[in-house]
């Protein structure tokens, strides 16, 4: 077992976060259980999942096999874009309740506004019933921008506990971040590694590495914490689990914060996933 202790951040609703957490897209089945059961005792607290994973049963199994006090664990999901409707909402909820075997999420998001559908303020007013049957403590969005977001603070009166966006060095979300600090909205990041584009391999940042005796990924996890986001990374192997929560010993520079700052991009999304235009279903 680790003993890696990872800092918290509270949320606007009082709720805490671990700083950093673990994504689970593409553990399934049962390697995926071994994986989260892996990342449960490499010192994970924070699990992210989601309904179009197909994964929250193999999350709630590894759960009950890591044997962790439910209250140390903060469980994640999502709401798909097929599901925005007001009744539907709910009863995706709850079956992802009955899937994961929990009795409640921590923390239950909408994946993606879909804004051509038009629907994400009556899947926000879901998410608010939700969480006031107690099927949910805190209530998120995915991939909104400050005018969806403005949107639905002005209709319900709540605002987000979370906003989880696309996020790394190549797309560092300034003026989002921005918004959402204003707003008291916790940014969290996905893809906070680039996901298998040539960011693990820039010259600057592997300096930055040298020079404190760290990874490239580490360095790259620091900046997301320094930052005030908190980072998802995702690993299979213990070994990387471990490294991704390692970075709470150091400290990166602000000259660090701004050489990694040059490497932002104005079209750096990985996949042109543009929210204002973007629909996930």
């Amino acid at each position: 077992m680790s003993h890696i202790t990872i800092p918290s951040i509270t949320l606007n609703d009082g709720i805490c976060l671990p700083r950093v957490g673990f994504g689970t897209y593409k553990l399934n089945g049962v390697a995926g259980v071994e994986g989260i059961v892996t990342a449960i005792e490499s010192g994970y607290r924070l699990l992210d999942s989601a309904f179009n994973y197909e994964n929250e049963g193999a999350l709630g199994a590894a759960i009950r096999k890591a044997g962790i006090p439910r209250e140390e664990l903060r469980v994640t999901s999502k709401l798909p874009g097929r599901h925005q409707r007001f009744d539907e909402a709910l009863a995706t909820i709850e079956e992802s309740l009955y899937r994961a075997q929990l009795d409640y999420y921590d923390l239950y998001l909408i994946h993606w506004p879909n804004p051509g559908q038009g629907l994400y303020v009556e899947a926000w007013q879901a998410l608010i019933e939700a969480r006031q049957r107690g099927l949910v403590r805190s209530i998120g969005v995915c991939n909104f921008l400050p005018a969806h977001l403005e949107k639905i603070m002005s209709e319900t009166g709540v605002a987000p506990a979370v906003n989880q966006v696309e996020l790394h060095p190549y797309f560092p979300q300034a003026e989002q971040r921005a918004f959402d600090q204003v707003h008291g909205i916790v940014t969290e990041s996905w893809s906070p590694l680039g996901r298998a584009n040539h960011l693990l391999q820039e010259a600057t940042i592997k300096a930055i590495a040298e020079r404190l005796g760290q990874t490239v990924v580490q360095v790259i996890l620091r900046w997301h914490v320094q930052l005030g986001a908190v980072p998802l990374p995702k690993a299979a192997s213990r070994e990387r689990q471990v490294e991704n929560l390692s970075v709470f010993d150091f400290e990166l520079l602000p000259e660090d914060m701004a050489t990694i700052a040059t490497l932002a991009r104005p079209d750096g999304r990985i996949a042109d996933q543009d929210p204002a235009r973007y629909e996930e279903f």
